[in-house]
């Protein structure tokens, strides 16, 4: 299935291409779960056990509530109607005032409506060419699926080297998808810093699990991460618009040699 959300850095392109190199595992985690593409577009059996994690508290309590509180979620859509003005209100409102369905609703409502899936800055988007990709009449049908595929999935909101000490095993496997080197500020600042990418090298190189992590091909992450198994793959990138699409290549960084 796929993910339910938009979000910068989606993997929804990517995915069919990681998937297949997975090695076998008893525990997924996704460290930087952001949209969880691959945990949605994986065979769930594969996995005992499934966790996706996030620093983004909204990003969490909106899965937390698609899981738990599914149908209150829903109800208050019935009162929402897709326009700018909503938009605008939405934008302006705390988080921090509002009760966890209220605030993961906002979020969502933010996420879809949003351009370009921005975390920060957030513009109303509108098309001459395309509906509106929140569809207040199917939403109860197209979260079901999600709620039911995250009825067996813990959902954390930790800080990355936190999830590495906490899950590391001989049998886990990690899904790594830190920011792009060069877009670190993009998710917030102060999350992700340039610096990370020497800390989260140093961790991976002591785990005793498997790990696959994508990131932009520049050279500073192939010099830095060159005693691991390194693969260029073929992507597109359309953080910029949804129409336009950039080939790129994304690097394959694993400790593992790959099933394929």
């Amino acid at each position: 299935m796929n993910s339910f959300l938009a979000y910068m850095g989606g993997k929804s392109l990517l995915a069919n291409k990681i998937i297949p190199k997975i090695p076998e595992h008893k525990c997924y985690v996704e460290v930087f779960a952001g949209a969880a593409w691959l945990m949605f577009k994986k065979d769930e059996t594969i996995s005992d056990v499934e966790i996706i994690n996030d620093i983004n508290s909204d990003l969490v309590t909106l899965y937390r509530i698609v899981k738990h509180h599914l149908e209150e979620f829903i109800r208050y859509f019935k009162w929402i109607l897709v326009s700018r003005d909503e938009f605008q209100r939405f934008r302006k409102e705390d988080p921090e005032t509002l009760t966890d369905i209220q605030r993961a609703v906002r979020f969502y409502y933010l996420l879809k409506l949003g351009y370009a899936a921005r975390i920060n800055s957030h513009s109303f988007s509108i098309a001459t060419t395309s509906k509106p990709r929140l569809n207040l009449l199917r939403i109860e049908e197209e979260l079901s699926a999600v709620h039911l595929r995250l009825s067996r999935v813990y959902i954390e909101n930790r800080a990355y080297a936190d999830v590495f000490t906490r899950f590391d095993k001989p049998d886990t496997f990690f899904y790594v998808d830190p920011p792009y080197y060069g877009c670190e500020d993009y998710y917030g600042t102060g999350i992700f810093a340039r610096t990370d990418f020497v800390k989260l090298r140093d961790i991976l190189a002591g785990i005793s699990g498997r790990f696959i992590l994508s990131i932009n091909d520049v050279e500073y992450i192939r010099e830095l991460f060159a005693g691991f198994h390194i693969e260029t793959v073929k992507t597109s990138y359309s953080a910029s618009g949804a129409n336009r699409k950039k080939q790129v290549n994304e690097l394959l960084i694993m400790n593992h040699e790959p099933l394929q």
